[in-house]
This record gives C-alpha cells, structure tokens and sequence, in this order.
C-alpha cells in the first residue's frame, strides 16, 4: 500500500504543478529566445504569467461551451467552430481593451475617411461568400 505525500495531494497534481508547467515552459522559451533582449527575466517573468492567464481565460471560456453543464451539440462542427472563433475574439479584445492598444485599433478601423468604404466591401463580400455557400451545400446535398 502506497502512503501519499504532501506532493501528491490533488490540488497540487491537478492545478498547481500544471500551471507552474506552462509557466516555465513559456517563461524558458522567452528567455532562450530573448525577444525583450538580454537580462529581462522579470519582463520575461510577468509577460509568462499573463499570456498564461490569458489561455486560462480562453480555456474556462471554452469549458463553459462544450463542458458538460451546458449540453451544446459538440458533434454540430459549426457550433463548435463559431463558440470557439468568438471566444477568440472575445478575449482578443479584452486583452487589446486591458493593454490600451483597442482605441487606437478602433479608431484606425473605424474613424478613418476610408472606414465606411471599406466596411461596405467587406459586409457584401461576406454576404456574397454566405449566399454562394449555401447554394453549393444544398445542390451538394441534392446531388
């Protein structure tokens, strides 16, 4: 009969050392790469922790979708895809939001002279992708 040690108590193995896993692989890959240069280890350090939390963020949010509280057709690809596109998005800008960096984004998108121009396009240009899609999957389906 094995005794089980402080180490191998479940919060430790289930949360704990997980997160201290992902947070020196991301925290070695910075360093070895030097992206902020040379001696940033508390730079290095806190950008590991955030983009850690930030795919914690992205994985609580995707666990919502297709855990087992909510029964959400998983088998339904498009569902899936669509759940998991706008989580993306949403937590893309929470983060642009949480940096600052979204006014500046939102305003080169959305407050230029060229904005309305540009989003008309591509507004018809989805519009036109959607609607030859969907003729192509049902004379698919048909045939």
């Amino acid at each position: 009969m094995a005794v089980e040690t402080v180490l191998q108590h479940w919060i430790l193995t289930s949360f704990v050392y997980p997160f201290l896993l992902v947070f020196f692989i991301v925290f070695a890959v910075l360093e070895k790469s030097k992206v902020f240069g040379e001696g940033k280890m508390q730079l290095n350090a806190m950008v590991a922790f955030v983009s850690l939390i930030v795919v914690f963020v992205f994985l609580l949010l995707w666990g919502f979708i297709v855990g087992e509280g909510i029964k959400v057709d998983a088998s339904n690809k498009i569902v899936k895809y669509a759940s998991a596109g706008l989580i993306f998005i949403a937590v893309a800008v929470a983060v642009l939001w949480a940096t600052g960096i979204w006014d500046e984004i939102y305003g080169f998108l959305f407050k230029q002279t060229w904005s309305k121009e540009l989003w008309t396009n591509v507004i018809f240009v989805l519009v036109i992708v959607g609607a030859l899609a969907a003729v192509l999957k049902t004379t698919k389906s048909k045939s």
